[in-house]
């Protein structure tokens, strides 16, 4: 099971076969552009002509959008590439040489479209995707740990750590594997070391997760092949987490959206965030709150926190100042 499925919406045209937002399974010999300053960034992968993918042409406005911005193929490395018992994993540099918001990070890509999980760069925490509004997240618990289900390679679990100096997490991951990658590649052993006694990681399935007197927060960020897992479109999984939270917890979720690619071509990306946030609804009913992150009508790109909004302005104020707009940007469910 893939943790931590990305939504970091870049659009990027590969020449000559596939459209995707960002990277696909194979390398292709152009990356095409385009990025809306000021606004977070989410991630997609969508191949024109793939197997196992529908077939998606663009328009005369997208292909004349994405005639500049090239980013040649010699700014994009592979590090690692193998299958796991879980994933098909990839690894990927951007060299700090492109014209690029992910020049020099390194990227884990997840199942067989090639959705993004986690972002590290070597000189910032601060990523411009939806792992920032995760952090936006510990200033309004009451004290105690936060759960991260869904650690991926801990890219949200880095920008936490470095806000917060009291912060503690404990961050839950199926495939040993993913562990080891961010560990190896992506900046996680430096994190532990740095963080010994604030950061627990746990391989194992992470709808089991618990601690003594419940958790703070969770941040939820579970997808397999693509989508979002099935359990969270079950309200019962929700009743399930809301017993794991203190008096007064928060539970933030990646819900996804249409910008993230499955790997069953019958399965739709925006249908599974509405199913799940239909399920959380029915639970947290009235206290879902949800923050769109894509930057067109047709692709959605979703945060949601269940438990209630803040005072606002309160929020604002305890966030580090590049965090701070994202209040503005919820909307509640439904209404």
């Amino acid at each position: 099971m893939s943790m931590a499925a990305q939504n970091f919406k870049t659009s990027i045209q590969i020449q000559p076969s596939f459209q995707c937002h960002l990277f696909p399974s194979s390398l292709p010999t152009i990356f095409k552009i385009r990025h809306k300053p000021q606004s977070p960034i989410a991630l997609k992968f969508h191949p024109i002509k793939a197997s196992n993918h529908k077939y998606i042409t663009p328009t005369k406005q997208e292909e004349e959008e994405e005639e500049d911005d090239g980013i040649p193929i010699e700014h994009i490395k592979t590090l690692v590439k193998f299958k796991s018992r879980h994933n098909y994993i990839r690894v990927l540099e951007v060299s700090r040489r492109a014209d690029h918001p992910l020049a020099g990070s390194r990227l884990l890509l997840l199942d067989a479209p090639g959705n993004i999980h986690s972002i590290s760069f070597l000189f910032k925490s601060i990523t411009n995707a939806y792992y920032d509004v995760l952090a936006t997240l510990p200033p309004i618990l009451p004290p105690g740990p936060l759960g991260i289900l869904g650690f991926g390679a801990g890219s949200a679990a880095k920008l936490i750590l470095e806000l917060y100096p009291q912060g503690v997490i404990h961050g839950y991951e199926l495939d040993p594997s993913v562990i080891s990658v961010g560990r190896e590649y992506l900046g996680l052993s430096k994190v532990e070391k740095q963080y010994p006694d604030r950061l627990f990681i746990y391989v194992s399935n992470a709808l089991n997760a618990s601690v003594k007197d419940g958790y703070s927060g969770l941040i939820i960020d579970l997808f397999s092949k693509g989508c979002l897992i099935p359990e969270l479109q079950n309200p019962q999984t929700w009743e399930k987490l809301k017993g794991k939270l203190k008096k007064g917890g928060k539970i933030m979720v990646n819900v996804g959206g249409s910008c993230v690619e499955p790997e069953d071509s019958r399965k739709d990306g925006k249908m599974i965030m509405e199913e799940t946030l239909m399920a959380m609804n029915k639970v947290f009913e009235g206290e879902v709150f949800v923050l769109n992150l894509g930057n067109r009508k047709q692709e959605d790109s979703g945060v949601a926190i269940v438990g209630g909004l803040p005072d606002l302005e309160k929020w604002r104020i305890s966030l580090p100042k590049p965090l701070r707009f994202y209040v503005d940007m919820w909307k509640k469910y439904g209404g």
